[in-house]
Protein backbone atom coordinates (compact mmCIF):
# COMPACT_ATOMS: atom_id res chain seq x y z
CA UNK A 1 0.00 0.00 0.00
CA UNK A 2 3.09 2.05 1.15
CA UNK A 3 4.62 1.39 -2.35
CA UNK A 4 1.55 2.88 -4.37
CA UNK A 5 0.75 5.79 -2.41
CA UNK A 6 4.27 6.61 -3.35
CA UNK A 7 3.71 5.75 -6.86
CA UNK A 8 0.36 7.82 -7.25
CA UNK A 9 2.08 10.37 -5.45
CA UNK A 10 4.73 10.29 -8.18
CA UNK A 11 2.64 10.66 -10.42
CA UNK A 12 0.63 13.69 -9.73
CA UNK A 13 3.97 15.39 -9.02
CA UNK A 14 5.13 14.97 -12.72
CA UNK A 15 1.75 15.61 -13.60
CA UNK A 16 1.99 18.90 -12.28
CA UNK A 17 4.98 19.56 -14.30
CA UNK A 18 3.58 18.54 -17.54
CA UNK A 19 1.07 20.82 -16.42
CA UNK A 20 3.63 23.47 -15.59
CA UNK A 21 5.16 23.13 -19.30
CA UNK A 22 1.71 23.13 -20.86
CA UNK A 23 1.24 26.35 -19.35
CA UNK A 24 4.63 27.92 -20.67
CA UNK A 25 3.54 26.81 -24.29
CA UNK A 26 0.25 27.87 -23.68
CA UNK A 27 0.71 31.24 -22.17
CA UNK A 28 4.20 32.13 -24.07
CA UNK A 29 2.30 35.22 -25.37
CA UNK A 30 2.01 36.86 -21.85
CA UNK A 31 5.16 35.54 -20.59
CA UNK A 32 7.93 36.45 -23.07
CA UNK A 33 9.07 39.99 -21.79
CA UNK A 34 9.76 40.52 -25.82
CA UNK A 35 8.56 39.79 -29.32
CA UNK A 36 10.65 36.46 -30.07
CA UNK A 37 10.43 37.79 -33.96
CA UNK A 38 11.80 41.30 -33.01
CA UNK A 39 15.11 41.76 -34.23
CA UNK A 40 17.08 44.66 -32.98
CA UNK A 41 20.73 44.79 -34.09
CA UNK A 42 22.26 47.02 -31.98
CA UNK A 43 21.21 44.23 -28.83
CA UNK A 44 23.07 41.43 -31.56
CA UNK A 45 25.00 38.99 -28.63
CA UNK A 46 23.83 40.43 -25.80
CA UNK A 47 25.17 38.46 -22.37
CA UNK A 48 22.47 37.57 -19.75
CA UNK A 49 21.84 40.76 -17.93
CA UNK A 50 19.21 42.18 -16.10
CA UNK A 51 17.25 43.65 -19.63
CA UNK A 52 17.25 40.23 -21.21
CA UNK A 53 17.96 37.18 -19.14
CA UNK A 54 19.23 34.64 -21.21
CA UNK A 55 20.74 37.01 -23.25
CA UNK A 56 20.50 37.94 -26.93
CA UNK A 57 21.10 36.34 -30.38
CA UNK A 58 23.01 37.48 -33.40
CA UNK A 59 19.88 39.33 -34.12
CA UNK A 60 19.43 41.12 -31.06
CA UNK A 61 16.36 38.90 -30.42
CA UNK A 62 15.32 38.16 -26.80
CA UNK A 63 16.62 34.01 -25.56
CA UNK A 64 13.91 34.00 -22.87
CA UNK A 65 11.06 34.67 -25.11
CA UNK A 66 12.30 32.61 -28.26
CA UNK A 67 12.33 29.75 -25.89
CA UNK A 68 9.34 30.72 -24.38
CA UNK A 69 7.33 29.98 -27.87
CA UNK A 70 10.11 27.65 -28.88
CA UNK A 71 8.18 25.16 -26.12
CA UNK A 72 5.01 26.12 -27.77
CA UNK A 73 6.33 25.05 -31.00
CA UNK A 74 8.40 21.50 -29.85
CA UNK A 75 5.37 20.41 -27.69
CA UNK A 76 3.08 21.17 -30.49
CA UNK A 77 5.28 19.33 -32.82
CA UNK A 78 5.49 16.19 -30.48
CA UNK A 79 2.32 15.85 -29.59
CA UNK A 80 1.64 15.49 -33.01
CA UNK A 81 3.27 13.71 -34.21
CA UNK A 82 3.32 10.36 -31.02
CA UNK A 83 -0.61 10.96 -31.66
CA UNK A 84 0.11 10.47 -35.21
CA UNK A 85 2.26 7.38 -35.10
CA UNK A 86 0.26 5.59 -32.21
CA UNK A 87 -2.36 6.22 -34.17
CA UNK A 88 -1.79 4.74 -37.50
CA UNK A 89 0.93 1.66 -35.60
CA UNK A 90 -1.92 0.60 -33.91
CA UNK A 91 -4.83 0.57 -36.13
CA UNK A 92 -2.68 -1.12 -38.76
CA UNK A 93 -1.10 -3.50 -35.25
CA UNK A 94 -4.63 -4.66 -34.35
CA UNK A 95 -6.10 -5.09 -37.57
CA UNK A 96 -2.90 -7.81 -38.55
CA UNK A 97 -3.51 -9.48 -34.81
CA UNK A 98 -7.26 -10.09 -35.31
CA UNK A 99 -7.59 -10.89 -39.00
CA UNK A 100 -4.24 -12.98 -39.39
CA UNK A 101 -3.59 -15.01 -42.55
CA UNK A 102 -3.02 -13.19 -45.84
CA UNK A 103 -3.61 -9.79 -44.02
CA UNK A 104 -1.23 -10.05 -41.23
CA UNK A 105 1.26 -11.68 -43.35
CA UNK A 106 1.25 -8.37 -45.77
CA UNK A 107 1.03 -5.93 -43.10
CA UNK A 108 3.88 -7.56 -41.00
CA UNK A 109 6.17 -7.67 -43.80
CA UNK A 110 5.56 -4.21 -44.48
CA UNK A 111 6.80 -3.39 -41.26
CA UNK A 112 9.53 -5.40 -41.52
CA UNK A 113 10.53 -3.70 -44.45
CA UNK A 114 10.73 -0.30 -42.50
CA UNK A 115 12.25 -1.38 -39.59
CA UNK A 116 15.06 -3.12 -42.38
CA UNK A 117 16.38 0.90 -42.84
CA UNK A 118 18.14 3.02 -40.10
CA UNK A 119 14.69 5.40 -38.78
CA UNK A 120 16.33 8.38 -38.12
CA UNK A 121 18.61 8.20 -40.96
CA UNK A 122 15.46 7.28 -43.68
CA UNK A 123 13.22 10.27 -41.85
CA UNK A 124 16.46 12.27 -43.19
CA UNK A 125 15.95 11.13 -46.48
CA UNK A 126 12.49 11.70 -46.33
CA UNK A 127 13.03 14.98 -45.07
CA UNK A 128 15.29 16.59 -47.34
CA UNK A 129 13.08 15.14 -50.26
CA UNK A 130 10.30 16.62 -49.01
CA UNK A 131 11.93 20.00 -48.44
CA UNK A 132 12.49 20.90 -45.04
CA UNK A 133 9.42 22.23 -42.82
CA UNK A 134 7.74 21.40 -39.25
CA UNK A 135 5.22 19.43 -41.70
CA UNK A 136 7.28 17.53 -43.36
CA UNK A 137 9.23 16.80 -40.42
CA UNK A 138 6.38 15.75 -38.45
CA UNK A 139 5.98 12.89 -41.61
CA UNK A 140 9.04 12.04 -41.92
CA UNK A 141 9.67 10.89 -38.42
CA UNK A 142 5.85 9.81 -38.79
CA UNK A 143 6.78 7.26 -41.39
CA UNK A 144 9.44 5.55 -39.67
CA UNK A 145 8.01 5.49 -36.03
CA UNK A 146 4.73 3.98 -36.63
CA UNK A 147 5.99 0.14 -36.36
CA UNK A 148 6.99 -0.10 -32.79
CA UNK A 149 3.16 0.33 -32.21
CA UNK A 150 1.73 -1.68 -35.16
CA UNK A 151 4.23 -4.80 -33.39
CA UNK A 152 2.88 -3.93 -29.98
CA UNK A 153 -0.62 -3.39 -31.26
CA UNK A 154 -0.18 -7.00 -32.91
CA UNK A 155 1.40 -8.67 -30.05
CA UNK A 156 -1.63 -7.21 -27.47
CA UNK A 157 -4.39 -8.18 -29.96
CA UNK A 158 -2.89 -11.94 -30.38
CA UNK A 159 -3.05 -12.13 -26.88
CA UNK A 160 -6.78 -10.75 -26.49
CA UNK A 161 -8.17 -13.01 -29.53
CA UNK A 162 -7.74 -16.58 -27.62
CA UNK A 163 -9.86 -14.80 -24.63
CA UNK A 164 -12.91 -16.31 -23.67
CA UNK A 165 -15.14 -12.84 -23.99
CA UNK A 166 -13.73 -12.48 -27.85
CA UNK A 167 -15.13 -16.33 -28.48
CA UNK A 168 -18.31 -15.25 -26.82
CA UNK A 169 -18.34 -12.25 -29.01
CA UNK A 170 -17.83 -14.07 -32.11
CA UNK A 171 -20.25 -16.94 -31.59
CA UNK A 172 -23.35 -14.43 -30.70
CA UNK A 173 -22.40 -13.10 -34.25
CA UNK A 174 -20.96 -9.41 -33.42
CA UNK A 175 -19.50 -7.77 -36.48
CA UNK A 176 -15.02 -7.59 -36.31
CA UNK A 177 -15.43 -4.27 -36.11
CA UNK A 178 -17.23 -3.67 -33.23
CA UNK A 179 -15.48 -6.47 -31.67
CA UNK A 180 -12.49 -4.55 -32.32
CA UNK A 181 -14.02 -1.03 -31.21
CA UNK A 182 -15.52 -2.70 -28.08
CA UNK A 183 -13.46 -5.47 -26.77
CA UNK A 184 -9.89 -5.12 -27.98
CA UNK A 185 -8.86 -1.39 -27.97
CA UNK A 186 -10.12 -0.51 -25.09
CA UNK A 187 -7.82 -3.52 -23.52
CA UNK A 188 -4.79 -2.47 -25.03
CA UNK A 189 -5.08 1.11 -24.63
CA UNK A 190 -3.74 1.44 -21.35
CA UNK A 191 -0.44 -0.02 -22.47
CA UNK A 192 -0.47 1.92 -25.83
CA UNK A 193 -1.11 5.30 -23.48
CA UNK A 194 1.53 4.44 -22.04
CA UNK A 195 4.22 3.82 -24.33
CA UNK A 196 3.43 6.66 -26.38
CA UNK A 197 3.69 9.15 -23.18
CA UNK A 198 7.65 7.31 -22.76
CA UNK A 199 8.19 8.39 -26.69
CA UNK A 200 7.20 11.95 -26.02
CA UNK A 201 10.99 12.72 -24.70
CA UNK A 202 12.68 10.36 -27.57
CA UNK A 203 10.41 12.06 -30.12
CA UNK A 204 11.31 15.60 -28.49
CA UNK A 205 14.87 14.77 -29.28
CA UNK A 206 14.07 13.97 -32.43
CA UNK A 207 12.57 16.75 -33.88
CA UNK A 208 15.39 19.02 -32.36
CA UNK A 209 18.01 16.80 -34.01
CA UNK A 210 16.20 17.51 -37.45
CA UNK A 211 15.99 21.02 -36.86
CA UNK A 212 19.62 21.15 -36.05
CA UNK A 213 20.09 19.77 -38.94
CA UNK A 214 18.10 22.00 -41.25
CA UNK A 215 15.41 19.48 -41.70
CA UNK A 216 12.75 21.20 -39.39
CA UNK A 217 11.67 24.23 -38.67
CA UNK A 218 13.16 26.98 -40.58
CA UNK A 219 14.10 30.36 -39.67
CA UNK A 220 12.97 32.59 -38.12
CA UNK A 221 10.49 30.27 -36.18
CA UNK A 222 11.59 29.66 -32.08
CA UNK A 223 12.33 26.17 -32.26
CA UNK A 224 15.16 24.35 -29.49
CA UNK A 225 17.02 22.68 -32.09
CA UNK A 226 17.13 25.31 -34.84
CA UNK A 227 18.04 27.77 -31.98
CA UNK A 228 21.20 25.20 -30.85
CA UNK A 229 22.25 24.89 -34.82
CA UNK A 230 22.16 29.40 -34.65
CA UNK A 231 24.13 29.09 -31.64
CA UNK A 232 26.62 26.95 -32.32
CA UNK A 233 28.77 29.13 -34.64
CA UNK A 234 28.64 31.24 -31.90
CA UNK A 235 29.39 28.39 -28.91
CA UNK A 236 33.18 30.23 -28.27
CA UNK A 237 32.07 33.98 -28.07
CA UNK A 238 28.49 33.33 -26.93
CA UNK A 239 27.76 30.60 -25.05
CA UNK A 240 24.43 31.00 -23.85
CA UNK A 241 23.05 30.49 -27.24
CA UNK A 242 23.35 26.69 -27.03
CA UNK A 243 23.63 26.54 -23.12
CA UNK A 244 19.96 27.81 -22.68
CA UNK A 245 18.19 25.87 -25.21
CA UNK A 246 19.90 22.79 -24.64
CA UNK A 247 18.72 22.70 -20.98
CA UNK A 248 15.38 23.36 -21.79
CA UNK A 249 15.24 20.04 -24.46
CA UNK A 250 17.50 18.33 -20.87
CA UNK A 251 14.46 19.41 -18.61
CA UNK A 252 11.04 18.54 -20.97
CA UNK A 253 12.91 15.48 -21.99
CA UNK A 254 13.63 14.37 -18.36
CA UNK A 255 10.19 15.14 -17.00
CA UNK A 256 8.16 13.81 -19.62
CA UNK A 257 10.40 10.73 -19.16
CA UNK A 258 9.78 10.66 -15.64
CA UNK A 259 5.99 11.06 -15.86
CA UNK A 260 5.62 8.10 -18.51
CA UNK A 261 7.80 6.20 -15.87
CA UNK A 262 5.75 6.90 -13.13
CA UNK A 263 1.99 6.69 -15.31
CA UNK A 264 3.35 2.93 -16.21
CA UNK A 265 3.63 2.09 -12.34
CA UNK A 266 0.12 3.50 -11.77
CA UNK A 267 -1.11 0.97 -14.25
CA UNK A 268 1.01 -1.79 -14.04
CA UNK A 269 -1.38 -3.47 -11.69
CA UNK A 270 -3.97 -2.83 -14.05
CA UNK A 271 -2.14 -4.43 -17.11
CA UNK A 272 -1.33 -7.47 -14.72
CA UNK A 273 -5.30 -7.88 -14.06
Amino acid sequence: MALLTKDKFLFGLYTVLVLVLAGFALFAPWLAPYDPYDAVMRHSLQAPSAEHVFGTDKLGRDCLSRILYGTRTSLLMTLSLVGIIAGIGTFVGVVSGYMGGKVDAVLMRIVDMMLAFPGIVLAIAIAGMMGGNIVNTILALAAVSWTKYARLGRSLTLKLRERDFIAAAVTTGTRPRQILWRHVLPNILPTIVVTAAMDIGTMIIELAGLSFLGFGAQPPTPEWGLMLNEGRQHIQTAPWLMLYPGAAILIVVAVFNLWGDSLRDILAPQRAN
